[in-house]
């Protein structure tokens, strides 16, 4: 057990396909730990959703469960940060607290025509001084306004201020901090920057866009920087500061340490991420990246990155268990591919939610080629946009 006296820190990790809480002492140590997954929802072709309220349940499992692990009292934590999936979207009714929606996931291709439309004759990089981002499906401020759009009444209740906007850090600040009584709706520069909402050097939101996109401002939240007290814990975390959030790819850049411009971070996880620090001052690609928020630590300046995202690699392996039943358990992929000598000419570009950058096509889906009698379910890899190598299932 833990000494009395000795203060914590935890992180609530709300990823795309599950949602951890992770304990750590002053020394950085994990002192404890638990996973709790939730449904993938597929309504049709192209869409992805997750239901916010089994979010927040999972959410508070998991931190009543790694604080019990931990063997801590709530005044042994410090604060508690947060870093959870971008882009991903959910509205909700301010005096009951329910989404009025599932969340449109940040994979979901649904608002492909829209972005279409909005970009009229200008296409995809109407929006890219402003936002640092192309016209895609990939981003949270159309989400928002297919749901205005198509769930019926939302519209005009939204523009009542009745219902809020946010991204799935906003959506547990918010209930984290009392939720219907007096729960704080905020965000971070991180994921308001993923919204294609935020001028990138503003860090405010844009008016411009907000009126071509035809959002109420009313929904939105307030856009912090990275590291603050948002608000209080109620509940079983009663009177610790919330006191951080990021996006998941920029919370890794900040956790792998890359302060310095030009340090750059890649992770594997439901997608791949490559992140490069720009500085202080935004970069604009002529490559198909994203320029993005790093983070931003109070009142410092904030610090830009460059992008370049690919939307399918880890859950590739999910698919193969889940939707294929070719494999019973994720790790069955390394010695299945392990079992031939090399991939027998077949590939597989697993675009089942377009293709992310260069290209930004979000009309783009996988594709398997290569196949003769010669290959088995051991012999296909993953090939990415002009063959680079994702994975090797």
């Amino acid at each position: 057990m833990p000494d009395s006296s000795e203060k914590f820190v935890a992180a609530i990790d709300q990823g795309t396909t599950s949602s951890r809480c992770i304990v750590f002492d002053r020394d950085g140590a994990i002192v404890a730990v638990d996973q709790r997954e939730h449904r993938q929802i597929f309504p049709k072709p192209g869409w992805v959703e997750h239901d916010a309220t089994e979010i927040w349940s999972k959410v508070q499992a998991v931190v009543a469960g790694a604080i019990a692990k931990a063997g801590l009292r709530a005044d042994q934590v410090s604060a508690l940060g947060i870093t959870n999936q971008r882009e991903t979207t959910v509205l909700w009714d301010r005096a009951t607290g329910k989404p009025v929606h599932n969340a449109i996931v940040w994979q979901d291709t649904r608002t492909s025509g829209l972005c279409n439309e909005l970009g009229g004759t200008d296409g995809q990089d109407r929006f890219r001084e402003q936002t640092g981002l192309p016209l895609a499906s990939y981003f949270s401020g159309p989400k928002a306004a297919w749901l205005l759009d198509n769930v019926p009444g939302l519209r005009t209740r939204a523009e009542r201020g009745e219902i809020a906007f946010g991204t799935i850090d906003s959506w547990l600040i918010w209930n984290l901090t009392g939720g219907t009584d007096g729960g704080k709706h905020v965000t971070d520069v991180t994921n308001a920057g993923r919204t294609m909402l935020m001028n990138l050097r503003t860090l405010q939101w844009d008016q411009s866009i907000l009126s071509a996109m035809n959002v109420p401002e009313a929904i939105l939240p307030e856009i912090r920087s990275s590291s603050e007290v948002y608000g209080t814990a109620v509940g079983q975390l009663s009177g610790v500061p919330v006191a951080s959030a990021l996006g998941d790819q920029q919370a890794a850049v900040f956790g792998q340490a890359c302060y310095d411009t030009g340090t750059a971070k890649n992770t594997y996880g439901t997608g791949s991420f490559l992140l490069l620090n720009t500085g202080n001052r935004p970069v604009p690609s002529k490559s198909g990246l994203l320029t993005t928020m790093g983070y931003k630590i109070g009142s410092e300046a904030p610090v830009y990155c460059l992008e370049g995202s690919i939307a399918i690699t880890g859950a590739l392996v999910q698919w193969f268990r889940d939707q294929l039943g070719i494999i019973r358990s994720a790790d069955e992929i390394e010695s299945l591919a392990a079992s031939v000598d090399d991939n027998g000419g077949a590939y597989i570009v697993p675009a089942f939610s377009g293709l992310y950058a260069p290209y930004w096509r979000s009309d783009a889906r996988g594709v398997v080629t290569g196949l003769t009698r010669y290959v088995t379910k051991a012999h296909h890899r993953a090939r990415g946009p002009g063959g680079h190598q994702l994975a090797d299932p």
